[in-house]
């Protein structure tokens, strides 16, 4: 394994990291504090989610991946947004979707 594919791989676990994260916050909530632990599971999203930003903008950086626009502008972030509601309003018909 290379430079280049350490970095890729770094971040690939990184991603996967913030999914655990979110998932550990849906089940026991985003306020609560793991024992042992001294951030909230919202806390530790951020965290994760920063170190995956971090491995991106490294990458980026070094020309491993181009990764122009990493920072979405505003219409980026709307159609995502629209994106999203699209998908939840089928699944609230699907009946999948509880209030």
């Amino acid at each position: 394994m290379n430079r280049a594919e350490h970095m890729m791989t770094t971040a690939a676990e990184e991603a996967m990291e913030v999914g655990h994260r979110i998932t550990k916050a849906m089940r026991f909530g985003v306020h609560e504090v793991q024992p042992g632990q001294e951030l909230t599971n919202a806390e530790r999203v951020l965290e994760e989610f920063y170190d995956l930003f971090a491995m991106l903008l490294l990458m980026s950086t070094e020309g491993v991946m181009p990764l122009d626009g990493m920072i979405p502008d505003a219409s980026r972030l709307m159609r995502k947004r629209e994106k999203f509601e699209r998908f939840l309003a089928i699944s609230a018909e699907q009946g999948t979707l509880t209030a």
